[in-house]
């Protein structure tokens, strides 16, 4: 059986959903900018101790940094779009779209959005 059978899992555990579209935020913002300055600030000794060995090696340390920091970017896209193709092919797409909807976009307002399924998965 699989938990995404239950028609109103979505609703029930929005709040959940919601966390974890934060966490995601999180990693997507904060992330990247922190392995990006990490990066810098070993770029910048190495230039500072002035030997070209060092300078390449950090040269190439921070631009596999600033490559990971571009993976992690988009990996909530990623997640939206996975959430995409598998509503796609099932009978229940309105519960996906409430999940989706949780992760992708955890602070959104109004109708349709995930504080509104919070909302409603406390009155139910």
């Amino acid at each position: 059986m699989l938990i995404m059978e239950t028609p109103s899992v979505c609703t029930t555990l929005a709040p959940v959903w919601q966390i974890i579209g934060w966490v995601l935020w999180v990693f997507k913002i904060v992330i990247p900018i922190v392995i990006i300055i990490f990066g810098v600030i070993d770029l910048g000794k190495a230039v500072v101790a002035s030997k070209d060995d060092e300078i390449k090696k950090s040269v190439k340390s921070l631009v596999m940094r600033a490559v990971a920091g571009i993976v992690i970017f988009f990996i909530p896209t990623l997640v939206g779009a996975i959430f995409s193709l598998v509503g796609e092919f099932n009978d229940n797409k309105e519960e996906y779209n409430k999940c989706k909807a949780c992760i992708t976009n955890p602070g959104g307002t109004g109708e349709g959005s995930c504080n509104a399924y919070v909302e409603e998965s406390k009155n139910s």
